[in-house]
C-alpha cells in the first residue's frame, strides 16, 4: 500500500495493528508507529487505542503505559486496553490500579471491562475482590452475558470456590465451549476428577465441540483417574480433530501416558512429535524417571541440551530422581553445577531435590549442606534430610533434626512421621519409633495411614519383635493390604521364623499376590532351612500365576558411566578381568578368615559350588569392576536393587581393608557404609 503511493488513514493503522498483536509482531509494531507519527495519525484516540493494544499484546507494559498516560483523550476502549494488557501478563495490582483511576476519571467500567481483569484476580485468587466485581456485575446488568457469567464462573473455579462456581453454570441461560471449558478446568483444580469425565460427557451429548483447553483438561483427569482407556479415546479424537498438531494439547497426551504408567505410548508419541518444547521434555523425563527407566529419561535430558531447548525447573526436578535412582553422583554433580549456572539453585524443589538425590548417592554431608544453605525451607525440605538420614542409619541424627524442627515451632505433617519411623526401623530404635506413632496420634491429630503402620510392622519385625509385629497388625482398625504383611515376612525372612512365615504367606495368598516378590521371600524362607521341594513348590506357584521375578542387579558409575551387573553376568566386555580381580579378593579374604555363608546361595547344590555362585553375585561383580575402573583409594558406590545378601555383606567388609578403601552399598531398604573392616549398620539390616 505504501510502495503504492497510497496513504493510509486513521482507520487503517487499528487493523493493522491488530494484526501485529495476533502475530506477537514487536518490531512490526514500532514501525508502524513511526508511521502513524509520519503521517500524522498518532494522536488519534482509535490509533492510540490500537498501539495501546498492540503494545500490551506483545509484553510490552511500559511502552503501553507510556503511551495511555500521553493520551490526550481517553474512552472507555482504551481503559480496557490497557487494563487487559495488563491483567494478560499477570500484573493484578497494577490492573486493580487502573480500574479504580478510570471510575475516579469519570469512565465507569462496562462488560468488557470486566472480562478484562477478571482473569488476574482469578490468578492471584483475590476471592474478596472477584465477589466485589460480581456485585458489581449483578448492579450493572452485566450477568445475563455469557462473557461475563463465564468470567466469573472462571474466577470462582480457580480460586476453589467451587460451589460458587457450580451455582452460576447451572443458572446460565447460554453455554458456550469456553463456558463448559472454565467449568470442566474448575473441577480439575478442585481435584474432583470423577465429575470432569461426567461433565465432558454432558458436554458432548449437547454436540458442543471440546476446544484444546478442554481436552487438556480432561486428559489431566484421565491421567489423576489412571483411566487411561479413556485417555487413549481423547487421544485418538484430537487425531481425527487435528488437535494433536496443538502443542500444549499433544504435551498433556504426553504427560497422560506417562502418568499412567504406559511408558512405551508415551515415547512413541514423543518421537512423532514434529515440535518438541520445554514441556514436552520435562514430561518424557519426569515419565521415564516415574516409571523406572532413569537411563532413558537421563538420555533424553542430553538430547534436549544437544537440541537447544532450555530445561526449566520443572524439568530439572525430574533429571535429578533419575540421577538419585541410579546413584550417579558425576552426573548428579554435573547436573548441580548447571543449576547454579543456570540460576535454578534458589528455587525449594530444586533445593529439594538435590538433598534427596545427593543422600540417595551416599552423600549425606553434601546434602546436609545443600539444606543449610537453603533460604527457604518447606516441610518438604525437612522430611527429605530426615527420610535421608534414616536411609543412611543415622536415626538418632534424624531424631535431632526433628528437635530443631520442632524448636522453631514448625508443625509435622504425616510424611514426617513416616521418615522418622522409617529412620527409627533402620537405626533399631524402637522405644523412640514407638512413642513417635503415639504423638502422631495423641499431640498432632494425625490418623495413621497403611503406610505409617507398615513402617511400624517394619521397625517391630527388623528388631526381632516378630510377635509383637503380629499382634499390631492384627489390632489396625482397619484391614491391612498386601504391603503390611510383606513387611511382616521381610522380617520372617531375616529372622529365618518358618512358621510365621507360612502363615503370614497364606494371608497375602488371600489378598492376592501382588508381585513375585512376596513369593520370592517365602521360597527363600524355605531354600534358608533347607526345605528344597518346598521352595520348588513356591516357584511353581510362581509361575503358574505368571509372575516374574526381576533379576537382583547391581549399578557403578564409571567416570560417568553406569554399569549394571547381574549374578553370574559374563556379558559385560570386561568379563575376564572382572572374574580374575574376584578370585584375586578371594584368596586375600580367606587369609583374613573369611567363609562362604553357604545359607545365603538359594540353590540345593554341593557346597563348593555354592561359594562359586557366592563369588559372582552382582554386587561383588559391581565392586571388582570398581577396583579396576577407579584409581586407588578411591571410594565405589554400588546400587542395587535388592537387599545385599548376609555373605556379600561379610565380604565387603574384608575388601575394604585389602582394597584400602571406603565402599558404599546402597541396598533396596538402606545404605551400608564399609570402611576398614566394619559396616556402619553394625550388622543391623
Amino acid at each position: 500500500m505504501l510502495e503504492s503511493g497510497v496513504r493510509p488513514t486513521k482507520y487503517t493503522f487499528p487493523f493493522v495493528l491488530k494484526a501485529c498483536s495476533a502475530l506477537q509482531a514487536i518490531e512490526e509494531g514500532r514501525s508502524i508507529h513511526n508511521d502513524a507519527k509520519r503521517f500524522g495519525h498518532s494522536c488519534d484516540v482509535y490509533v492510540s487505542t490500537a498501539l495501546v493494544d498492540m503494545y500490551g499484546k506483545c509484553g510490552c507494559l511500559e511502552d503501553a503505559q507510556d503511551l495511555f498516560d500521553n493520551m490526550f483523550h481517553r474512552d472507555i476502549v482504551a481503559w480496557n486496553a490497557i487494563i487487559a494488557g495488563l491483567s494478560l501478563h499477570g500484573l493484578h495490582k497494577d490492573s486493580i490500579w487502573y480500574v479504580i483511576r478510570m471510575q475516579e476519571e469519570g469512565v465507569f467500567p462496562n462488560s468488557s471491562t470486566i472480562v478484562s481483569f477478571l482473569p488476574t484476580i482469578a490468578q492471584s485468587k483475590a476471592l474478596g475482590q472477584g465477589k466485589t466485581v460480581h456485585g458489581y456485575s449483578i448492579r450493572r446488568n452485566f450477568t445475563g452475558s455469557v462473557e461475563v457469567e463465564t468470567a466469573l464462573l472462571d474466577m470462582y473455579g480457580k480460586c476453589q470456590y467451587l460451589l460458587y462456581a457450580r451455582r452460576i453454570f447451572d443458572v446460565m441461560s447460554s453455554k458456550n465451549e469456553v463456558t463448559w471449558s472454565a467449568m470442566i478446568g474448575a473441577y480439575v483444580i478442585s481435584d474432583i476428577m470423577t465429575d470432569v469425565i461426567v461433565l465432558f460427557n454432558e458436554m458432548l451429548s449437547c454436540s458442543l465441540n471440546p476446544t484444546a483447553v478442554t481436552l487438556g483438561s480432561v486428559l489431566r483427569a484421565c491421567a489423576n483417574l489412571n483411566d487411561s482407556n479413556r485417555g487413549r479415546q481423547i487421544h485418538c479424537y484430537t487425531i481425527k480433530t487435528d488437535f494433536v498438531s496443538d502443542k500444549m494439547v499433544s504435551n498433556t497426551v504426553l504427560s497422560m501416558y506417562a502418568k499412567c504408567g504406559i511408558i512405551n505410548d508415551a515415547i512413541r508419541l514423543f518421537d512423532e512429535m514434529v515440535l518438541k518444547d520445554t514441556t514436552s521434555y520435562s514430561a518424557i523425563i519426569s515419565g521415564c524417571v516415574r516409571n523406572g527407566d532413569a537411563e532413558l529419561g537421563l538420555s533424553l535430558f542430553r538430547k534436549m541440551q544437544l537440541s537447544g531447548t532450555h530445561p526449566d525447573v520443572v524439568t530439572m526436578v525430574g533429571v535429578l530422581p533419575a540421577c538419585a535412582h541410579l546413584a550417579a553422583l558425576k552426573q548428579g554433580r554435573c547436573t548441580h553445577g548447571y543449576l547454579i549456572v543456570g540460576g535454578f539453585e534458589k528455587d525449594s524443589s530444586i533445593s529439594n531435590a538435590l538433598t534427596d538425590m545427593y543422600s540417595k548417592c551416599g552423600e549425606i554431608n553434601t546434602a546436609r549442606q545443600v539444606f543449610d544453605r537453603m533460604d527457604e525451607r518447606d516441610i518438604i525440605s525437612w522430611n527429605a534430610m530426615m527420610m535421608g538420614y534414616g536411609i543412611h542409619g543415622l536415626g538418632k541424627k534424624a531424631l535431632s533434626l526433628f528437635s530443631d524442627f520442632l524448636a522453631i515451632n514448625l508443625k509435622p505433617d504425616d510424611v514426617t512421621f513416616i521418615s522418622l519411623i522409617s529412620a527409627c526401623a533402620h537405626s533399631g530404635l524402637v522405644a523412640e519409633g514407638k512413642y513417635l506413632f503415639d504423638i502422631m496420634r495423641s499431640v498432632y491429630n494425625f490418623v495413621p495411614r497403611m503406610e505409617h503402620y507398615i513402617c511400624m510392622v517394619n521397625l517391630l519385625g527388623r528388631a526381632g519383635l516378630l510377635s509383637e509385629a503380629h499382634s499390631f497388625i492384627r489390632r489396625m482398625p482397619f484391614e491391612p493390604d498386601v504391603r503390611v504383611w510383606s513387611a511382616l515376612l521381610a522380617a520372617c525372612r531375616i529372622h529365618k521364623n518358618i512358621e510365621t512365615g507360612e502363615e503370614v504367606a497364606k494371608r497375602i495368598e488371600n489378598l492376592g499376590f501382588e508381585s513375585s516378590g512376596n513369593l520370592v521371600l517365602l521360597s527363600n524362607i524355605y531354600c534358608s532351612a533347607g526345605r528344597w521341594d518346598d521352595a520348588a513348590n513356591v516357584r511353581v506357584m510362581q509361575r503358574e500365576k505368571g509372575l516374574t521375578k526381576s533379576p537382583g542387579c547391581s549399578w557403578v558409575e564409571i567416570n560417568g558411566l553406569v554399569h549394571g551387573f547381574v549374578s553370574g553376568d559374563q556379558a559385560h566386555p570386561q568379563s575376564a578381568q572382572i572374574n580374575k580381580k574376584l578370585e584375586e579378593l578371594l584368596v586375600e579374604m580367606k587369609r583374613l578368615g573369611y567363609r562362604a555363608e553357604s545359607s545365603f546361595v538359594l540353590q540345593d547344590v554341593e557346597d563348593e559350588e555354592k561359594e562359586g555362585i557366592l563369588l559372582y553375585h552382582s554386587e561383588k561383580l559391581a565392586i571388582a569392576f570398581g577396583i579396576l575402573g577407579l584409581g586407588p583409594g578411591k571410594p565405589i558406590l554400588v546400587t542395587m536393587n535388592m537387599r545385599i545378601c548376609g555373605d556379600c555383606h561379610s565380604a565387603i567388609k574384608l575388601i575394604t581393608v585389602i582394597a584400602k578403601r571406603e565402599i558404599t552399598v546402597r541396598d533396596a531398604n538402606r545404605f551400608h557404609h564399609f570402611k576398614d573392616g566394619v559396616c556402619n549398620c553394625r550388622d543391623f539390616w
